[in-house]
């Protein structure tokens, strides 16, 4: 659109066109604040392709100024209008001595301020016969193009890509900046899929750039790690390089070239590792603690990686494998009648093909096709890449039929898959689903037009039957982009190391999730739903919702809770089984007894019980966010209540975590505008009786707003609950130093709601406040006295025959 808007505020008065270039005037119309601007502009071309440009307007940027553009469309939309000429030598060929001596003059006249040095010079060169210019045949001409043998690229202004990507990371993380380089790499990714050889030149300033900011020296010899902004600017880096290496028709002269450069930089020291420039934090020092010797030594001969080292590893891949060539170049390649000795394992029962490689690095393969402007070619080999890892599900499973008693006896299982797809640095999972969902987008030009709030509409797509399939499958490539989300999603995958690392995975799982999201569940993609989530329970140790998982395992709460918003409206049993088993944290069930408070986020050097979840914090809230989204949706119902009840109770270690699950299961309970749901409220009520129990023998800060809420809650339920505070009150009075400070909580709050009581019942009850108002009298000398639970406890039975 930037474009169409731009061409009718320029006009061009006049422009020629001789040979391969293009000159014309370009005049910008006047504004409130600018007068009439006229720009000179000349254009080389060779072979298709913008091979030069000059404008006088002094354009700073990588991208054309907005007179090139105009006159490149002015060519385009006018070509009537455009006199055509012969270069320059040709026309001076037919011109007889006398012509060309008044050409030279007039041209010298016209211009003789800016060409007349330059013409004497020649002319003296010209008239000695021992100069160099007499020595070569001819003379060069600007609008005759260049020679066939000549390499031609578009024009990219490389000084001016080095001084912008400087500028942009000399400003540090501000938003402005790290948005201009992501803008840089998305322009990188265009020319790549334009087949421009301009993208990997462009990337290779870039990355220079980068190489030489002086901060990477900075934090080495500090020891500290950069910003997560910096870190996902390099990871992008990283995974571009990977789609340069990975082009399908580069030579091998261009692959060994981008091979020495990828080596020389992550060489460097200051090159930025994989897994987050963290080596010398003190997390890391706090994991070797309470490590192994074994596993520190195997950590220390660990080969180091930089973000460079997958585009190096890319190099050696090659796209000559015939099984590949015929997956990419046909929809209809199937198994052959006969089958060659090998060939079996190539295709599934259907007779589809197979590409059995690492997952990552043939998702990678799908990038590198998708970037470099190959999608249908990209497409067949994501089809083919889901039907593996299907044949590997069905594989897994009949192996788990024959370890489940085994494996429910022992009670713990090992992790299969050592590197995850969520979180990875090639991001295959998310590689997946966007190569099947932009085969369903629908060509809606609305839906490309940016709202009033300066958002974009979220997509629209639309089921795109999967070629090659039988009909009667209603598989389509947006079901298939569902299934294999939640199969990466789903998988039981290891905890990584390193804070970045796994600040990544739950920064990935919510970009996954973001994208499922705007997907529209039809009854087609329902069906793929619950399939997929039924074969994720039954999934045993290689699924992150089967029954047995490690204690090392990454939670599965935040796509649970994907799950169970998913299914709820369709099969609301499924959706309370799944959430229900993804309320456990193992990390926390087999150490932790009592209140759980650990540090979230923060570092210390001396040796804690999780000395490598980094992101526990965060992991902990979201287990919350899942209970929450459970105790909402299961109001009313007392059996699903009491279920999520009991989850709540086991999983759940932090007590202000139950804390505020029970603030908000009372909210949810008591609304402003209808009556108390008893049964939600009773679940308030237990979940902070377990708070209570929780901190009647550790330290929490709380635990006074703890007491004044409960008492309201209890005020609230009933005679029965007030009994059970008054237990547990009597076994917390029951301790010297606590007995002052629990007296005045309970008083203040009870006292309080008691007179918003007195003020709604009738006059004939007023004799049982009696003791209750004698209280209240003398509750100056209340705050100050160590009061006996005996003689407290009257009142409180007053006040349940009242509510009675």
């Amino acid at each position: 659109w930037a474009l169409r808007e731009l061409y009718p505020l320029l006009v061009i008065y006049f422009s020629f066109f001789p040979g391969f270039h293009l000159s014309g005037t370009v005049t910008e119309a006047a504004t409130a604040t600018e007068p009439e601007m006229t720009y000179k502009v000349a254009i080389s071309f060779d072979r298709c392709k913008i091979t030069s440009v000059t404008c006088d307007c002094g354009n700073k940027d990588i991208f054309y100024c907005a007179h090139v553009v105009a006159l490149s469309l002015y060519r385009i939309r006018k070509p009537d209008q455009v006199k055509l000429r012969l270069p320059i030598s040709e026309t001076l060929f037919q011109m007889n001595r006398d012509q060309l001596q008044k050409f030279v003059q007039y041209l010298i006249t016209a211009h003789h301020t800016e060409v007349l040095p330059t013409a004497q010079k020649l002319a003296d060169e010209i008239l000695s016969s021992n100069s160099e210019i007499n020595q070569v045949h001819g003379a060069p001409d600007p609008t005759a193009g260049a020679s066939i043998d000549d390499e031609n690229c578009w024009h990219l202004d490389e000084e001016q890509v080095r001084e912008q990507v400087k500028l942009f990371l000399s400003q540090g993380g501000y938003y402005g900046s790290g948005k201009q380089l992501n803008s840089m790499f998305a322009k990188v990714r265009e020319m790549l899929r334009m087949r421009d050889s301009n993208g990997a030149r462009m990337l290779t300033l870039i990355t220079e750039q980068f190489m030489a900011d002086p901060r990477l020296a900075l934090w080495r010899q500090q020891g500290t790690g950069m910003t997560d902004k910096c870190r996902q600017l390099w990871d992008e880096l990283g995974a571009l390089w990977v789609c340069v290496v990975l082009n399908p028709h580069c030579t091998l002269e261009e692959k060994a070239c981008w091979l020495r450069q990828l080596r020389k930089w992550g060489d460097m020291d200051v090159c930025p590792l994989e897994d987050g420039n963290y080596s010398n934090e003190l997390p890391n020092i706090t994991s070797a603690l309470t490590q192994s010797s074994s596993h520190r030594q195997s950590s220390l001969t660990r080969p180091r990686r930089t973000v460079f080292s997958r585009a190096i590893e890319g190099c050696d891949l090659h796209w000559q494998d015939s099984h590949l060539q015929r997956i990419i170049s046909s929809d209809f390649y199937i198994s052959p009648s006969y089958p060659r000795e090998g060939e079996g394992l190539l295709f599934n029962s259907q007779g589809q093909p197979l590409w059995l490689e690492h997952v990552p690095t043939a998702c990678a393969r799908v990038d590198a096709l998708q970037s470099h402007g190959y999608p249908k070619e990209a497409l067949r080999l994501t089809v083919a890449i889901i039907n593996t890892l299907r044949l590997q599900q069905q594989r897994q499973l009949e192996i788990y039929k024959h370890q489940k008693k085994e494996l429910l006896q022992r009670g713990a299982t090992t992790i299969t898959n050592l590197e995850s797809w969520v979180g990875h640095p090639l991001n295959p999972i998310g590689c997946l689903f966007l190569t099947l969902t932009e085969a369903c987008r629908t060509e809606d030009e609305n839906s490309l037009d940016i709202s009033d709030a300066g958002e974009s509409k979220p997509p629209v797509y639309q089921h795109v039957p999967v070629a090659n399939n039988c009909p009667e499958s209603g598989e389509s490539y947006l079901s298939l982009a569902l299934e294999v989300a939640l199969m990466g999603m789903g998988q039981q995958r290891v905890m990584p190391e390193g804070l970045y690392a796994q600040d990544k995975v739950w920064r990935n799982e919510e970009q996954i999730i973001a994208c499922l999201q705007e997907l529209e569940l039809d009854a087609v993609l329902v069906q793929t739903l619950r399939k997929q989530c039924i074969l994720l329970l039954e999934g045993g140790p290689f699924s992150g919702l089967g029954e047995v998982i490690h204690r090392e395992s990454v939670p599965m709460h935040t796509f649970a809770k994907y799950l169970f918003s998913a299914l709820l409206p369709h099969d609301a049993d499924l959706a309370y089984k799944l959430a229900l088993r993804s309320m456990r944290l193992p990390v926390l069930e087999t150490t932790s007894s009592g209140d759980v408070t650990h540090p979230h986020h923060i570092v210390s050097v001396v040796p804690s019980r999780y000395p490598r979840w980094f992101t526990l914090g965060h992991l902990e809230s979201q287990q919350c966010e899942l209970a929450s989204t459970m105790l909402t949706a299961a109001k009313g119902d007392m059996l699903r209540l009491r279920t999520v009840l009991e989850a709540i109770q086991k999983n759940i270690h932090s007590s202000s975590l139950i804390f505020k699950l029970a603030q908000d299961a009372f909210k949810i309970a008591t609304p402003a505008d209808s009556n108390a749901d008893t049964t939600l409220l009773n679940v308030a009520l237990e979940l902070g009786l377990q708070v209570m129990r929780m901190t009647l023998s550790t330290l929490n800060w709380r635990r006074r707003e703890m007491v004044r809420w409960l008492v309201t809650c209890a005020t609230e339920v009933g005679r029965y609950f007030h009994k059970s505070i008054l237990k547990m009150k009597a076994a917390a009075w029951s301790k010297p130093h606590s007995r002052g400070r629990k007296t005045e909580a309970v008083s203040t709050v009870l006292m309080h709601r008691v007179y918003q009581r007195m003020a709604s019942v009738s006059l004939r009850f007023t004799s049982s406040f009696h003791p209750l108002v004698q209280c209240d009298m003398g509750f100056s000398s209340l705050q100050n006295q160590r009061i006996a639970p005996n003689k407290l406890a009257p009142h409180f039975t007053d006040l349940g025959r009242m509510k009675g």
